[in-house]
């Protein structure tokens, strides 16, 4: 059906029941001497008012300042304190970053909102909140149970560390694991501000690049779920969180599975929404329609910190949205659909239907002929499959399926002779046996168009030598049969009337996954093949409110628009394949801009390139490109960074270097040069 799609109201300061004041730097104290950087909007009355806290490593300052200013500002406007907070050894606050979610943080979390409780601004009453490492930490702070945090809001979140974040999937290691540590090296190479830290600002970031760790490393070191994995993963026992949670996502993003988990595994008043939308906060929706979140999380704060009787848990748990049948693009700005009510989770209104495999095809009737079929996929299966993580990026879209499913094996439903919706995890159980010991299996549901155009719907991963649990590497025997599955992604589709039901089986997803180290053939035996798909026959619900509006903006200029070229290559001799991702002016497209309040211009350029021969899984070679130059006139920084990962049949190596240079004179320079042993991958 067609969507309207509304363009995000900016609502000027009178129209709020606050106006308010912005402290661009305040010191939190901790018991240990460090000192965090805080920015915090004040509403202006004499009484104090609940307090929103936002704990992130991304820099007030000059990082997540366009997007801070049109949120926090709206929740100030509404009567609530914003404290938004860079973590230890970010941004401007003290002391060094060693990784991601450490203990030290929470316990830093939770002596944050005590002294944020005691302050005389604010009446006791502590909300949190925040997207992606926000997200994560809102849940993980909560499970510490401190005693002022009333409620959470959690957005592209999630609550199992290893198997549903950016490192592995399936027991399969994402090509993002390697990407996301090169992000974070050059988000964290940038230096303090000397506006804020006059005396030590070189000092303290000399320090901070000197004690970087190598982030891909971190995370290459624990290859199985382990009790790295385990600490903050809040799916180990949600009994641990007592707070009321409001939690949100898209289907263009990468973390839409925990949604529907929390809500199963919590067991307190909560509410989600999964939309349309890419890793963004839902006013900023992309793919539109947007919805009004800030509206959404201000009655959600009214409810919990301000004991207001609303609406706020009316209606169904979960609301999500069923995207209609839409041919493939690889720039998809509308979502078409609607959205649908879940009471809760599971819901009576989702029940499995199975069908089988046989001969090309995917049917209801049960296959009892023998039948094993040879699966050994071209390496490069999965030129099109677009991003993991959607950003909010033109480009980022599985493309038409066509070609990768030429490279795949295929099973086609009969032409439907009715609509159908799905909404939950489909799966693919198979049995199977190996020829090498280690080995992936990727399954994939779509929507095949009377055209021929092939739309993905959900796809899923399997390191083979997982099946015993993802905490343990049990070798694949050559030859002896094994029961194999796959979890799909959580989807919401329409399958319409003429269309056909398509599911695809490869031993390979390149360039999202990394290869393993031997071409693998598997034979299926299809006379034990199912295919689970959750057939929704629910209630269309409201949805939430979709008239999207935000604070005044942040002062700012775009110095150079900013562009994302995508493209892949093919060397007829060498059978290898090359793609190519450039941010160029901006990683996610944004351009070079200037802040003007703060007169700090920031630039992020970076470059990926992936190469591969389907001759040999060991010729996989992945290379990131950096440069990131920020600051004003006579205190300019500029680094390049370029990492490569290559790997052979017992080692991941990480190689390159970080050079940064302050006002045009070389300060810093390092050399990587690591190893990791491969562990079933």
């Amino acid at each position: 059906m067609s969507v309207e799609v509304k363009e995000k109201k900016v609502l000027k300061k009178e129209d709020f029941p606050y106006d308010w004041t912005v402290e661009e730097n305040h010191w939190i104290p901790l018991s240990d001497g460090t000192k965090l950087s805080s920015r915090i909007w004040y509403p202006k009355t004499d009484e104090p008012v609940p307090a929103v806290l936002e704990y992130i490593p991304y820099r007030k300052r000059d990082g997540m300042r366009g997007r801070d200013e049109p949120m926090h500002g709206f929740f100030a406007g509404n009567g609530y304190v914003v404290v938004r907070v860079d973590m230890r050894g970010t941004g401007e606050s003290d002391g060094l970053l060693k990784d991601e979610y450490l203990k030290q943080e929470q316990d830093d979390a939770l002596e944050v909102i005590d002294w944020i409780s005691k302050q005389p601004w604010c009446d006791g009453n502590v909300g949190m909140m925040g997207k992606s490492w926000g997200g994560f930490n809102s849940l993980q702070v909560a499970a510490r149970r401190p005693p002022a945090l009333r409620a959470v809001i959690c957005v592209g979140f999630t609550d199992d560390r290893y198997n549903q974040d950016i490192h592995y999937k399936g027991g399969c290691l994402l090509n993002d694991n390697f990407w996301w540590g090169a992000i974070m090296l050059a988000y964290q190479c940038r230096a303090i501000d000397c506006e804020i830290k006059p005396e030590t600002w070189r000092e303290e970031w000399l320090e901070r690049l000197e004690d970087m760790p190598l982030w891909a490393e971190n995370w290459l070191q624990h290859q199985t779920r382990d009790e790295y994995w385990k600490h903050g993963s809040v799916c180990e026992d949600y009994a641990d969180i007592q707070v009321p949670v409001f939690a949100i996502d898209g289907w263009s993003d990468s973390y839409t599975n925990t949604v529907l988990t929390l809500m199963n595994g919590l067991d307190v008043p909560r509410k989600a929404v999964i939309g349309p939308w890419a890793h963004v906060f839902a006013h900023d929706g992309y793919p539109a329609p947007a919805m009004n979140f800030l509206g959404e999380a201000t009655k959600w704060w009214d409810k919990w910190l301000k004991g207001k009787d609303n609406d706020t848990l009316d209606g169904p748990m979960v609301d999500v949205w069923v995207e209609d049948s839409m041919l493939p693009e690889a720039i998809h700005d509308v979502s078409e659909g609607r959205w649908v009510g879940l009471e809760n989770w599971p819901s009576k209104d989702v029940n499995d239907k199975v069908f089988s495999l046989t001969y090309g095809k995917l049917t209801e009737e049960e296959n009892t002929k023998e039948e094993v079929v040879d699966l050994c996929t071209p390496l490069n299966h999965g030129l099109l499959a677009g991003e993991w993580m959607g950003a909010g990026v033109p480009g980022e879209n599985a493309c038409d399926q066509q070609l990768d499913d030429g490279l795949s094996m295929v099973f086609d439903s009969d032409v439907l002779e009715e609509d159908f919706d799905i909404v939950g995890y489909p799966k693919v159980e198979v049995e199977l046996t190996s020829d090498k010991t280690n080995a992936m299996l990727f399954a994939q549901l779509s929507d095949v168009h009377p055209n021929g155009q092939v739309t993905r719907v959900s796809y899923g991963v399997m390191n083979l030598s997982h099946l015993q649990g993802h905490d343990k590497v049990v070798p694949l025997v050559p030859g002896e049969k094994v029961k194999a599955f796959v979890g799909l992604d959580v989807c919401g589709h329409k399958f319409p009337k003429g269309h056909r039901v398509r599911i695809s089986l490869a031993t390979s997803y390149w360039p999202m996954f990394w290869v393993m180290p031997e071409i693998a053939t598997l034979k299926l035996d299809l006379s034990t093949a199912k295919v689970s798909l959750p057939i929704f026959t629910g209630q269309d619900s409201k949805g939430p409110d979709m008239n999207s509006m935000c604070a005044p903006l942040t002062p700012m200029t775009t110095l150079s628009e900013g562009r994302v070229d995508r493209s892949v290559s093919y060397d007829i001799l060498k059978d290898t394949w090359t793609c190519i991702t450039d941010g160029v002016g901006g990683v996610f497209g944004e351009g070079v801009y200037r802040f003007d309040d703060i007169g700090t211009v920031v630039e992020h350029n970076l470059k990926r390139e992936l190469t591969l021969s389907n001759k040999d899984p060991l010729s996989a070679k992945y290379t990131i490109y950096q440069k990131m130059k920020n600051g004003r006139d006579g205190w300019l920084m500029d680094t390049d960074i370029v990492v490569t990962q290559t790997a052979d049949e017992e080692y991941f190596y990480l190689t390159g270097y970080m050079t940064a240079k302050m006002n045009d004179e070389e300060v810093f320079h390092r050399d990587y040069d690591r190893k990791v042993k491969r562990n079933g991958l």
